[in-house]
């Protein structure tokens, strides 16, 4: 009888559409923006960016945003401005709510691995980051 409790379980499990829990394990990292795709559609590829998001999230799902200006092997100019991160899990989502001093924001984790981050905000913009590789020069 425990078997077959534990096989229903374990396919229950399975069969779940979506948990947004298996993207937050790839939140952290440096990420920078590849591509938007606008409400209207209409899309906009990033070749370069002069800035790269730094997100940081612990274990009671509470960090922060930073931008900063990548430079080389490594080193990043920043300033001490930082967007307040918390996590919440809500409806099968994944949130990010976002608050500075000037402004509270909400934006949604639509998928997540260890390449890229897709996130959807408030006017329905969808931003595709991908992980940002630091550029190391080997000077001899």
């Amino acid at each position: 009888m425990k078997r077959i409790v534990l096989v229903i379980c374990f396919l229950t499990v399975l069969s779940c559409s979506k948990n947004p829990e298996i993207h937050l394990k790839y939140l952290n990292g440096y990420w920078e923006i590849e591509e938007v795709t606008l409400k209207t559609g209409e899309k906009k590829g990033y070749k370069y960016n002069e800035t790269i998001d730094y997100i940081n999230v612990n274990d009671s799902l509470k960090g922060f945003r930073k931008k900063l200006n990548p430079g080389f092997n490594s080193k990043y100019i920043t300033s001490k401005d930082a967007e307040g991160i918390t996590v919440k899990i809500e409806n099968d989502s994944l949130n990010l709510y976002y608050k500075t001093p000037y402004a509270e924001w909400k934006e949604t984790v639509l998928m997540a691995n260890e390449s890229q981050l897709k996130i959807i905000n408030a006017n329905k913009d969808i931003y595709l980051y991908k992980r940002y590789k630091s550029l190391t020069l080997d000077i001899e």
